[in-house]
């Protein structure tokens, strides 16, 4: 069980940021024309991510504060919830709606740098803190390629990079091998950065010239990296590898 200070500061960051993604959303509505189903499924997403941290939070103890870094990461995840909920509505990615998705999706990166650092700067860091930051990189490598499809900058081909972590999740499920924890790496997380970049460039209005290898290239590196985690969990000593993919 979660500390009740951690809980309560986690319900309030929780609950705090929730209003700030429902009213973020109603601006859409006249903004980006952003519609009920839109609307609808961001809250969705949020609550399902909201049920996410409830769950996870006792990883985060014995700390008794939610911490910087995890609202960083939390604000992540709200802007996510929105990416997702404009890709369910189907909004119409006009060239200014797509300068915007590429100036505030090079914010979110920014500030996914900032988290990590945050933790140890305050010393919160844990493993809850580093499996939040690892599904909201996964959750906004999705909903990029969602939009990198819907934009006609590269075909579906490109979702797999959105769904690679999700197939590797089940697997794990199938093959407990591969459920096994992984030591840190700073290749996971350059690959990430490299990938996010490459679909924010397919994003980016005019037509980026060559858009497509650019999303592949992002692509074959992640299958690379999962590649390289896949061959150490087979590994006769991976069951005394310590941090989570």
């Amino acid at each position: 069980m979660s500390p009740r200070p951690l809980l309560i500061d986690a319900g309030w960051r929780l609950a705090s940021l929730g209003g700030v993604v429902a009213a973020a959303a109603l601006l859409l509505v006249p903004a980006a024309g952003l519609g009920w189903r839109g609307v609808a499924a961001t809250l969705a997403v949020y609550a399902a991510i909201g049920a996410f941290v409830l769950w996870a939070l006792p990883q985060h103890a014995p700390h008794r504060r939610f911490g910087a870094a995890n609202a960083l990461t939390l604000a992540r995840a709200g802007y996510v919830a929105l990416l997702l909920g404009a890709v369910v509505e189907g909004v119409a990615l006009a060239e200014n709606l797509r300068w915007a998705l590429v100036l505030s999706g090079v914010l979110v990166l920014l500030l996914d740098g900032a988290d990590g650092w945050a933790a140890r700067r305050t010393g919160l860091a844990s493993p809850f803190g580093a499996r939040f930051d690892m599904e909201v990189d996964a959750l906004f490598v999705l909903a990029l390629t969602l939009l990198v499809v819907r934009s006609g900058a590269a075909g579906a081909w490109v979702m797999i990079a959105g769904l690679l972590r999700y197939l590797f999740v089940l697997a794990g499920l199938v093959w407990p091998m591969l459920g096994l924890p992984l030591p840190p790496s700073y290749r996971r997380k350059a690959v990430c950065v490299v990938l996010i970049l490459a679909l924010l460039a397919a994003l980016a209005p005019p037509a980026v010239p060559g858009a497509p290898w650019l999303c592949l290239g992002g692509l074959l590196l992640l299958v690379y990296s999962f590649a390289v985690d896949i061959v150490q969990l087979l590994e006769p000593d991976a069951s005394r590898r310590g941090s989570l993919h």
